[in-house]
């Protein structure tokens, strides 16, 4: 009688990154990633990304829509360490440079169907006078 080998699933991710309100800052980008613990492999699909550079929309909302693609396959024998995926939004200072604006983390939803998250985005502070002084 051969040995069962271990029993695997799948998770399948779609969806899309699809804006973000940054009300002082213009012309962003933004990066994904996943992370995930050692019993997860990706089978299919990119494990990160980065979208293209957008302008703020001109109605009220002043929102930056990017309306990124995300599509990826993961497997696993334990939950353990389940994925999530971490974005991370770039954009130009005074002098052209390219530096982050914010960063943030959500795992993936444990349930299927349909879901929108919205991602508390973190904003790192400037460490001198200096670099307070030049960040717009």
């Amino acid at each position: 009688m051969a040995a069962a080998g271990p029993s695997v699933f799948l998770l399948m991710v779609n969806g899309q990154v699809e804006s973000a309100q940054f009300p002082e800052y213009d012309d962003l980008y933004c990066k994904y990633c996943f992370v995930y613990g050692q019993d997860w492999a990706p089978t299919a699909g990119l494990e990160e990304g980065i979208s293209q550079i957008t302008c703020k929309s001109q109605d009220v909302r002043r929102a930056l829509v990017w309306n990124f693609p995300i599509d990826i396959t993961f497997k696993s024998t334990n939950p353990y360490g389940w994925p999530q995926i971490v974005l991370s939004v770039y954009g130009p200072d005074v002098f052209g440079n390219d530096v982050i604006r914010g960063y943030g983390v959500a795992h993936v939803p444990l349930s299927p169907g349909r879901h929108k998250r919205t991602i508390p985005m973190f904003v790192p502070e400037s460490t001198s006078k200096l670099q307070k002084f030049t960040r717009f």
